[in-house]
C-alpha cells in the first residue's frame, strides 16, 4: 500500500466529486487511480454516466500505451461510481466541487453540501477565479472550506494550488495540500487573492504581448516565435490565448483588473475585447490571432534577410551574450578580439561601425542619444543565448542601415535567426521576463505565497521554463530594476512601477532564493 503523508486522507476515505465536466472527470480519475472510492455527482443526472465512461476509456488508453498497468487501471475503475442526489455523497471525507464559476451557485452548493455531510469533510472548491472567502463566507462553518484549484487536464498537470480563504483552518487547509501529493500532485499553498499565484503572475505573458501588438511592434507570429526560440516559452503568447480561447482570456483579465480596483497594472487590452466582439475566439472557432482548418496559412514569423559576414568582433569582458557569441564563433573563420575593458554597453559586440547591446528596458533610439552612439543595435534577452535559434533586435532611429546589416550578418553568423522589431523599451522577452518577476515578487511581498511556491506554480502550471524569481536572482536584481524603472520612465502610468521587495533586495544586496527558496 501507498505510505501517505502526514496529514493525507486515508485511501479509504470517500471522495465526492460534483460535476462531471472536464474538471469534474479529471479529478475523479486521480482520486480513483490513488486508491480512493470516488462518487460523482451533476445535476444532469444523464452526464454522469457518459464521465464514468469516459474516465474508464481515458484509463483504457493509458494501458495500451503502457502508461498504466491492467490491474491499475480495473482497479480505480472499480472504485468509480455515480450518485444521483447530493445525499449519496454524504459518506464522503472530502467533496470537490467542479461546477460553473458563479459565486451564487458554488455558494448554494456547499450550503446544502454542509447539511448533508458529516462535520470532519473537508469541502473543496477547484474554482480558478473567484474569491474563496467569499465562497465560504456563506457557511455555518466557513473554516472548513479549501480551495484545491486543479489544471486542465487534470490527470496530466501537476500543479495543484491550495487555497485558503480569510476563515479557513490550517487544519484542513493542510490535509488538502497532504492529500494533493499523495495524489501525485505537486501542490502549493496560495491566499485567496484575485488570480491566486498562476493567473495573477501569468497577466504580463499575455498582457506585454498585447502591448508589443497594439505599438506594432511585431507581428504575432513573431512575436510568438521569439518568445518560443528566444525566450524558451512552449507556447507564444498569442498561440497560447487561441488554445485558450480569447472569451476566456479577456473575461479573466477583465476579472482580475476590477478585482484589483482597476490598478493599471492589470489593464484588460483593447484588441482583445475588439476580437471578442468580432467572434474571434481562438481555435474554437477556427480565427483568432491565426486562422485555423485544413487551408489555413502557417503563420510565419518574419526573419531578416541574410546580411555581409563579418570578418572580426569584439566582444566585452564579459556577458552572457558576449560569452555564447565567442563559443558560437569559434569555429566561423570570424576573428575574435576581447575589449580591454568593460564597455559602456555593458553586455555587447561591436562589429564593424555598429554597437550591439543586450537591452536594458530603453529603446535603442534612447539609448543612441544618451550615449552618444549612433548605430546602435539593441538585442533581446535569451533565455540561454548558447542554445537560442533565434533573437529579436531593433535598430536606433539614427542608425546606418549598413551598420545595422553588419549586426544582422554578425548574429546570423553565429547560427542565429534574427527578428527586427520596432524600437520599442524591453523588446519582447526581457520586458515579458521583467514583469513577470515583478508580479511575483508582489505576490511574495503581499503574503499570497512563498518564493518556493510562486516558481513552482509557475514551472508546474504554465510550463515556464525558469520560475520568474529564479530566472531574476540569475539575471540579476539590479538588471530587473533597471529595466523596470526605463519601462516606467519611458511609459508611465503605474504599470512599470517597481515592487517593493525588488527594491529592498537591491538596497541589501540579497537574492530571492539566496539559499533557500522559502519566500
Amino acid at each position: 500500500m501507498t505510505t501517505m503523508p502526514s496529514g493525507a486522507l486515508s485511501q479509504s476515505s470517500l471522495v465526492g466529486v460534483v460535476g462531471s465536466g472536464t474538471m469534474g472527470a479529471g479529478i475523479a480519475q486521480v482520486a480513483a487511480l490513488a486508491g480512493h472510492p470516488v462518487v460523482v455527482y451533476d445535476n444532469r443526472t444523464e452526464a454522469v454516466p457518459k464521465a464514468i465512461q469516459g474516465i474508464r476509456q481515458s484509463l483504457e488508453k493509458l494501458v495500451s500505451k503502457r502508461k498504466l498497468s491492467v490491474e491499475a487501471a480495473e482497479g480505480a475503475s472499480a472504485r468509480l461510481s455515480g450518485a444521483s442526489s447530493l445525499n449519496e455523497l454524504r459518506g464522503s471525507g472530502i467533496v470537490i466541487e467542479a461546477v460553473v464559476e458563479d459565486l451564487e451557485v458554488k455558494r448554494q452548493l456547499f450550503a446544502e453540501l454542509e447539511n448533508i455531510v458529516d462535520a470532519k469533510c473537508i469541502l473543496a472548491t477547484n474554482t480558478s477565479s473567484l474569491s474563496v472567502t467569499a465562497i465560504a463566507a456563506a457557511l455555518k462553518a466557513p473554516q472548513r472550506l479549501v480551495g484545491m484549484h486543479f489544471f486542465n487536464p487534470v490527470p496530466l498537470m501537476e500543479l495543484v494550488e491550495v487555497i485558503g480563504g480569510v476563515a479557513t483552518d490550517p487544519e484542513p487547509l493542510n490535509a488538502v495540500h497532504a492529500t494533493a501529493a499523495a495524489w501525485g500532485k505537486t501542490p502549493v499553498y496560495a491566499k485567496s487573492t484575485p488570480g491566486f499565484i498562476v493567473n495573477r503572475v501569468a497577466r504580463p505573458y499575455y498582457g506585454e504581448a498585447l502591448l508589443l501588438l497594439a505599438e506594432q511592434a511585431a507581428s504575432p507570429a513573431t512575436i510568438d516565435a521569439v518568445m518560443r526560440e528566444a525566450g524558451g516559452f512552449r507556447m507564444g503568447p498569442f498561440e497560447l490565448m487561441d488554445l485558450v480561447g480569447l472569451d476566456i482570456g479577456f473575461a479573466v483579465s477583465q476579472s482580475i483588473f476590477d478585482a484589483y480596483f482597476g490598478d493599471p497594472r492589470y489593464r484588460p487590452s483593447l484588441i482583445q475585447q475588439e476580437m471578442v466582439r468580432a467572434g474571434f475566439l481562438g481555435r474554437k472557432t477556427k480565427r483568432g490571432f491565426y486562422e485555423y482548418g485544413e487551408n489555413a496559412p502557417a503563420p510565419l514569423p518574419d526573419t531578416e534577410p541574410l546580411g555581409p559576414r563579418p570578418e572580426r568582433v569584439t566582444l566585452s569582458p564579459s556577458g552572457s551574450l558576449a560569452e555564447a557569441l565567442a563559443q558560437r564563433l569559434a569555429e566561423s573563420g570570424v576573428m575574435i578580439a576581447r575589449a580591454p575593458s568593460r564597455t559602456d554597453h555593458g553586455d555587447s559586440v561591436e562589429v564593424g561601425d555598429a554597437i550591439l547591446a543586450v537591452t536594458d528596458g530603453r529603446s535603442a533610439t534612447q539609448r543612441a542619444y544618451e550615449t552618444g552612439h549612433r548605430n546602435l543595435v539593441v538585442v533581446d534577452l535569451a533565455l540561454d543565448y548558447l542554445k537560442a535559434t533565434r533573437v529579436a533586435i531593433a535598430m536606433a532611429s539614427g542608425c546606418d542601415e549598413r551598420a545595422y546589416l553588419s549586426a544582422v550578418g554578425l548574429l546570423q553568423a553565429a547560427g542565429y535567426a534574427v527578428s527586427r522589431l520596432r524600437d520599442v523599451p524591453g523588446i519582447a522577452v526581457m520586458r515579458t521576463v521583467a514583469m513577470l518577476a515583478n508580479e511575483a515578487a508582489d505576490a511574495v511581498n503581499q503574503g499570497v505565497a512563498t518564493v518556493a511556491d510562486v516558481d513552482t506554480a509557475m514551472r508546474k502550471g504554465v510550463n515556464y521554463p525558469r520560475g520568474p524569481l529564479a530566472w531574476a536572482d540569475e539575471l540579476g536584481i539590479e538588471t530587473i530594476q533597471k529595466v523596470l524603472a526605463n519601462l516606467s520612465a519611458h511609459y508611465g502610468g503605474g504599470r512599470y512601477r517597481i515592487s517593493p521587495r525588488i527594491r529592498q533586495l537591491v538596497w541589501s544586496g540579497g537574492t530571492f532564493c539566496g539559499t533557500r527558496c522559502d519566500g
